[in-house]
């Protein structure tokens, strides 16, 4: 102990100089717009980095488990794919249609692979952050899914990295349906168990069963229409009895998520530009 008062009491002026030197630095940058935005893009930067490299790491610890995942999902959609495609030429008896109907479903649609570099789970409003930006056409309010299904949405955009809101958050409503019945509602999160979500306002009227699809809609300039968002566990009635609430499983495993596609579908904007153009000359000419 008396070796320890005597080192500070002989090296105290070095103390006391990194102390002033630090509510200097508090000073400055918190008091100072410029100098806080610089230090803010900066950190930015350094804590991207350090989520890639972590991300890496871990993406590459599991990438046998995510191989397998794949490639048992893409088996499923070729079948899938293959079973719908002759039945469309057994009812058609045109082969040629088929392969016409696939290039228009890719036509005007663009995929931005992109790796999860940070992502929460704990949160209410859970944030997701992945390493494409602004220099890689990834823009605002751009639809973000993986092989499994849907992910979330782009909230904001810097030059090289995104900030996604996911499903498993309050803030996520993404348009879905019932897949083949057409019934659609809104997927919310309700802040628990990171596989569960749920489809409120489902008319009563509606025919389904446990275990079939939840897609999404096509009602948004998010997403393209059949995306696969989780499957039906349980149907409730709504508070005010009035409809359905669908509790769902969904297809996204969130806590081993690693790599995405940022959807740009510039063909669906181009649909609900006009569309809301159309409403806004409607509500003028009725006034």
């Amino acid at each position: 102990m008396r070796n320890l008062l005597d080192f500070l009491a002989k090296h105290h002026h070095w103390f006391v100089f990194l102390l002033l030197e630090t509510v200097s630095l508090v000073l400055l940058f918190r008091y100072n717009s410029y100098q806080s935005s610089v230090w803010f893009s900066s950190a930015n930067v350094v804590a991207g980095k350090v989520y890639e490299v972590d991300a890496a790491l871990n993406s590459f610890l599991s990438m046998r488990q995510l191989n397998t995942q794949l490639t048992e999902r893409n088996l499923v959609l070729e079948r899938e794919v293959d079973r719908l495609s002759r039945l469309l030429v057994d009812k058609t008896q045109d082969s040629a249609l088929v392969s016409g109907m696939r290039l228009a479903a890719l036509q005007g649609m663009k995929l931005i692979p992109a790796k999860v570099v940070s992502n929460e789970l704990n949160s209410i409003n859970n944030l997701m952050t992945i390493d494409k930006g602004l220099a890689d056409g990834v823009r605002k309010d751009m639809g973000v899914a993986c092989g499994n299904g849907v992910v979330g949405i782009v909230y904001l955009v810097s030059d090289h990295y995104s900030v996604v809101i996911p499903l498993l958050s309050a803030q996520s409503h993404v348009s879905c349906a019932i897949k083949d019945r057409g019934y659609f509602g809104y997927l919310r999160w309700d802040g628990k168990a990171t596989d569960i979500a749920y489809v409120d306002d489902i008319p009563r009227h509606a025919k389904f069963k446990l275990g079939t699809d939840v897609v999404t809609s096509g009602f948004s300039s998010m997403f393209p229409p059949g995306i696969l968002v989780g499957k039906i566990l349980h149907v409730f009635n709504s508070p005010d009895g009035l409809s359905y609430r669908l509790q769902i499983r969904l297809s996204t495993d969130f806590g081993n998520l690693r790599d995405v596609c940022v959807i740009d579908d510039s063909v669906m904007k181009e649909r609900l530009e006009l569309l809301r153009v159309a409403e806004d000359s409607m509500a003028i000419g009725k006034e």
